[in-house]
């Protein structure tokens, strides 16, 4: 596994925020960054990114309130384009113009967003996941979560309760996976087994937000026609329906397609044949 630097860079508001490093292959090799889902952090990309080294130089983010990064004392700030700013200054504080992204469910919505508000930022995208029509039932599932889940006693009464509330979404996965992917969610605290975020993250998906509307994120999506890009869907998505998917490439007739079979929302990128796809994609 490829190696990366932990680099920390601070926010116009004051926070400290974490982005694993991975070096390329030299100091003039192009950029890929790779941004998480609402609850997730750079774990999330712990296959993928060191597959991606020998052509790129690989940043993952952790966004503010999950994992290394500062959490905010004002969860109001929770939100999209408060990331996307965050990301922008990440990349101007690296001297970096220029990105290919790979944005798993919120951090596909923060690509459509840095990409229409930085034109030219974005070379490429992958885009795991997510539209700009979220569909209302997977919306409901994350609300029903985000922020309630724990503590545990242990990894193991962590890794029952994760395999329980997710079977649904990975129906093939064995007890090591699932083992895995419970270290990849939370983390031990004081004894405890927790999220790996601040539970406060959920205060803003109570609230009507203008920055996920369907208008708002369609109007997003709409710059990015110029951008080549794969749009990765889990055939199991409760998140990203086939109809959103067909207006998408109306929107985007060249916009590639890849379907993830027996998997919902967001497939792991380290399924068969996807880590290769979003290589070759990439490298293009």
């Amino acid at each position: 596994m490829s190696a990366f630097k932990d680099h920390f860079f601070q926010t116009r508001d004051g926070l400290w925020l974490y982005v694993r490093d991975y070096p390329g292959p030299d100091k003039s090799a192009p950029v890929v960054l790779c941004l998480h889902g609402l609850t997730r952090n750079s774990r999330d990309f712990q296959d993928l990114a060191p597959a991606l080294t020998e052509d790129f130089r690989v940043l993952v983010a952790e966004q503010r309130g999950r994992g290394r990064s500062d959490y905010d004392d004002d969860a109001s700030r929770y939100a999209l384009l408060q990331y996307v700013e965050d990301m922008r200054g990440m990349l101007s504080s690296l001297e970096i113009e220029r990105v290919a992204i790979v944005g798993t469910s919120m951090g596909g919505l923060m690509t459509f967003a840095l990409n229409a508000l930085y034109p030219g930022l974005v070379t490429r995208a992958v885009i795991n996941d997510i539209g700009p029509e979220i569909a209302e039932a997977g919306l409901n599932r994350i609300k029903s979560y985000v922020g309630m889940v724990g503590p545990f006693a242990d990894w193991g009464e962590a890794t029952v309760y994760l395999k329980s509330a997710s079977i649904e979404i990975f129906p093939d996965w064995r007890d090591s996976q699932w083992e895995d992917f419970a270290r990849q969610c939370y983390v031990e605290r004081d004894g405890q087994v927790i999220v790996d975020y601040d539970p406060r993250i959920a205060e803003p998906l109570a609230a009507e937000s203008n920055d996920t509307e369907a208008g708002t994120l369609w109007s997003l999506f709409a710059a990015m026609s110029a951008v080549p890009s794969l749009l990765i869907r889990g055939d199991l998505t409760d998140l990203l329906t086939e109809s959103c998917v067909v207006k998408m490439r109306e929107v985007h007739p060249d916009m590639a397609v890849l379907s993830v079979p027996r998997v919902g929302h967001a497939p792991m990128l380290n399924e068969s044949g996807v880590t290769e796809a979003i290589l070759g994609f990439l490298t293009a």
